[in-house]
């Protein structure tokens, strides 16, 4: 069930204040990241996408106001980045959010205008009015059995304050227990905050696929035909594959180099800055990974692995001499 403003959040629900928004690094789900819930559209979309890749089916069925955009969803980044820094630091949560509106703005590089304040109630709208019908559970999988389910992407808003003008200036925001279960479990990645200041949706979904991807890996290579698959772009492959040609040269996303290669392929790899605060003297196989994925679950190994380097690079402690075993006992002893 989704409701609107004015008809009230649900009961029984022990609201989390947000504090402060200008300190807490921006995180998004990983679901999101990895599969094309938003739409890349400017315009209002009102077309159901069916998705299917291995075992993840999802359905996203638009309201009337449209598909929620890879810009609205910037709202649920900013929650997520708020209960993760409350995760972190031992603070109680809930799935009930009361934020300031001008914060939210400020925090994702939007202009503070009036107008700014009714595009933010029409995201409001849009997520709560977006439905994901899918089979990818969040949180730990203790479970193995599947379930499909069917939801909101937030579950309900409602504007607790107004200035006399009308312009809203807290309102409370309930997440979808799907996306609250899946913060519970940290399966989350950090965004760089440049991520707020790319303006083409395309630009943005690259950005997402690469940081799922590649992380802090030396490459990852994906064909035109995967990538726009799981971009959600609707364009042809001819179109889409001009758009990419653009944004390369552009060369705007952070974190990230894109490079067309040939047979249809295009290689991600971490720029130079991202890469050099962690030494590659040392390389982990993809099952060590694994490994510290079944240790670790729901958490970003990638973000462990630059931690751990982070302990010896720049010269202040030597190269461990056998690192996969190093990385995983370093791994066991760290919070």
């Amino acid at each position: 069930m989704s409701t609107t403003a004015g008809q009230g959040l649900p009961s029984g629900t022990q609201d989390f204040f947000v504090c402060d928004f200008l300190g807490v690094a921006p995180k998004h789900d990983l679901a999101s990241m990895e599969h094309p819930i938003f739409s890349l559209s400017t315009r209002p979309d009102r077309r159901i996408l069916s998705y299917t890749h291995n075992s993840a089916e999802i359905t996203v069925t638009p309201s009337v106001k449209g598909r929620a955009t890879i810009f609205d969803a910037d709202i649920l980044i900013f929650c997520i980045s708020q209960l993760m820094a409350a995760i972190n630091a031992g603070r109680a949560t809930s799935r009930t959010l009361t934020l300031t509106a001008h914060d939210l703005l400020q925090a994702t590089r939007r202009e503070t205008s009036g107008d700014s304040y009714r595009r933010l109630r029409d995201a409001f709208e849009r997520l709560a009015g977006t439905r994901i019908t899918t089979n990818i559970t969040t949180g730990p999988k203790d479970d193995p059995q599947e379930i499909t389910t069917g939801f909101g992407l937030i579950e309900s808003w409602e504007i607790v304050r107004r200035t006399r003008a009308g312009r809203m200036v807290s309102v409370s925001v309930t997440l979808s227990e799907w996306l609250y279960r899946a913060v519970l479990s940290k399966s989350v990645l950090t965004l760089n905050r440049a991520y707020f200041s790319l303006r083409k949706p395309l630009e943005r979904r690259l950005y997402e696929l690469s940081r799922k991807h590649c992380g802090r890996q030396r490459e990852w290579r994906v064909s035109v035909e995967t990538l726009l698959k799981k971009s959600g772009s609707s364009s042809p492959r001819r179109v889409f594959r001009a758009m990419l040609r653009d944004i390369i040269k552009a060369d705007t996303l952070p974190d990230y180099l894109l490079t067309e290669e040939p047979g249809d392929v295009i290689a991600v790899s971490p720029r130079r800055d991202v890469t050099e605060v962690v030494s590659r003297a040392a390389s982990l196989s993809p099952e060590t990974l694994d490994v510290a994925r079944q240790r670790r679950p729901g958490e970003d190994v990638y973000a462990l692995e630059a931690a751990w380097r982070a302990t010896w690079a720049g010269g202040r402690r030597p190269p461990p001499r056998f690192p996969e075993k190093a990385f995983l006992k370093w791994i066991s002893t760290v919070d």
